[in-house]
């Protein structure tokens, strides 16, 4: 086999190393910063620790497909410009919006583009599915995964309750807190299910690829295993409720805990196993070979460029334009400095505690919360009226939004603690000697008990009410205004139970029509 690899290694034109040395020199200083975090910090995660061996499976698929790609001549297309070109466009959005996702997605998609330039379509389009299995290298962007981990924490919950009640065991289920009398457990990130599902639908993948049938099959073996992953989930959480009334902590947590979870990932794999006989008893599928290419050696077809004519391969006119575009972009963000100077603010600890009728006490916020936020200045105070009504107010602000840090919404971080919406919409507020501005509104409920609250994103003298937003607008605002800060105010008032919901709008917009004219000297516009 190393001999077979040495042969293919020699049939390589030296023109075509230097080109891809080159290429590969460019792609490192470009996004070495992006690498840097992806492998420092993104693939040590738990969640995504699987994502480190994508890379040898690429390479095995590659490898896999060396005879096929023998066979077929390299023609240099510009078809590769658009995916480059594209790439590029993500890189800038990554860049100064400060989303890490785009950067790993624009890196996907250069290196795409240019081996669609140098090789040709039919190529690419023989090792497709091994640029598939890149993706699977990028974790998702946080506002994503946050909410996929959230819903999984709820769902698992749900059915792990309910699998207790089956066993027999009281068990009450209080957002991801599971009450089993006796003791609580809490479905934190580790069990949301993320360990599970994204492995697992990797492995379905690779499993999906190599399995012989037709492409039905290959999707419900695929598809199947995400409820699979949620399922074995809930499944760990009930037996953990179960196991703890025996031996008591120890079960949820340190050797026991972690080891556990493995055992479930290796059943899960059983049954997808399981599933891929169980499909290929269904039916009669003609099945491919195991092959698709011949197996006798054909030699490669040489391109019509002579492989010592080494001015002309660099002179072809795919590799010059790809070139240029990579080196301009790697002069632009080298020499060009997007993140100015933040205007100069007032601190939020400053932030008067006396409002009109309303008197505040702070509240400090938690070390390891401080550092998951990842804010630059926070103030959290406690209002009340003279009528004792109470408003909790929240102000985080982030002095430089760069690439996984960034600003936490409450539609992702409310739910977690157990509240359900029960209405979401944008209404108009207007604060006394300022202009009307559309927030969030938010009805929420948990355990019997009502919160309203309003929020929005305080952006260099905007008002934005969508996440999205905020990455189109750091994009924009770095591009021409060397800026990427901005906040997240929050204001919350609790429901008595007696109280009408128009009440409890009518105390919010009355505390903010006197604390909004108060926020632009804390908050730069």
């Amino acid at each position: 086999m190393m001999e077979e690899f040495r042969i293919y290694l020699q049939r390589i034109k030296p023109a075509s190393w230097m080109k891809g040395i080159l290429y590969g020199l460019l792609l490192l200083v470009i996004y070495r910063s992006s690498l840097q975090w992806l492998i420092l910090n993104d693939w040590p995660r738990e969640d995504y620790s699987y994502a480190c061996l994508i890379p040898f499976v690429v390479l095995y698929l590659l490898w896999e497909k060396r005879r096929e790609l023998a066979e077929l001549p390299s023609t240099p297309s510009w078809g590769g410009m658009f995916p480059l070109g594209l790439g590029l466009v993500f890189f800038w959005l990554g860049e100064l919006g400060g989303e890490l996702f785009a950067q790993y997605f624009s890196l996907w998609l250069v290196v795409l583009g240019v081996c669609w330039i140098h090789l040709g379509w039919r190529k690419i389009k023989a090792i497709g599915f091994a640029f598939i299995m890149m993706l699977a290298m990028f974790p998702l962007p946080h506002f994503i995964n946050t909410k996929i981990s959230l819903g999984l924490k709820l769902i698992s919950s749900q059915i792990g309750v309910w699998m207790l009640h089956l066993y027999g065991m009281s068990a009450y289920r209080e957002g991801n807190v599971i009450d089993l009398g006796f003791t609580q457990l809490q479905v934190v990130d580790a069990c949301s299910g993320l360990r599970y599902l994204f492995p697992l639908m990797v492995l379905s993948l690779i499993l999906a690829y190599w399995f012989k049938a037709r492409f039905w099959k290959k999707a419900v073996l695929f598809l199947s295993s995400i409820p699979v992953a949620i399922f074995v989930n809930s499944f760990r959480i009930a037996l953990t409720g179960v196991l703890y009334s025996f031996w008591g902590p120890a079960v949820a947590e340190g050797f026991f805990h972690g080891f556990s979870g493995w055992l479930i990932f290796l059943f899960t794999t059983g049954i997808m196993l399981v599933e891929m006989w169980i499909l290929n008893k269904i039916g009669k599928d003609d099945l491919e070979t195991a092959s698709r290419v011949c197996e006798s050696g054909t030699e490669v077809v040489e391109e019509t460029m002579n492989s010592g004519n080494w001015k002309r391969s660099f002179l072809q006119p795919q590799f010059l334009a790809a070139g240029i575009f990579l080196a301009l972009t790697l002069g632009l963000s080298e020499g060009v400095e997007f993140q100015g100077k933040t205007p100069g603010k007032q601190p939020l600890h400053e932030f008067p505690l006396q409002i009109g009728e309303w008197s505040g006490t702070r509240e400090a916020m938690e070390q390891a919360f401080i550092d998951t936020l990842d804010l630059s200045d926070y103030v959290i105070v406690n209002y009340r009226d003279r009528k004792n009504r109470a408003v909790n107010f929240y102000t985080a602000y982030y002095e430089n939004q760069q690439k996984g840090e960034s600003i936490h919404s409450p539609d992702t971080c409310l739910p977690g603690s157990g509240w359900k919406f029960s209405q979401a919409e944008e209404v108009v507020i207007k604060a006394k000697k300022g202009k009307s501005m559309r927030v969030n509104r938010v009805l929420m409920e948990k355990d019997g008990e009502k919160q309203l609250a309003y929020y929005w994103f305080p952006m260099r003298g905007r008002v934005l009410t969508k996440l999205y937003q905020l990455k189109l607008y750091n994009f924009w605002d770095a591009l021409t205004r060397q800026r990427t800060d901005g906040a997240l105010v929050r204001v919350i008032t609790p429901i008595a139970s007696s109280e009408k919901t128009a009440d409890a709008d009518m105390r919010i917009r009355n505390f903010l029509n006197e604390a909004v004219p108060l926020l632009p000297a804390f908050i730069p516009d």
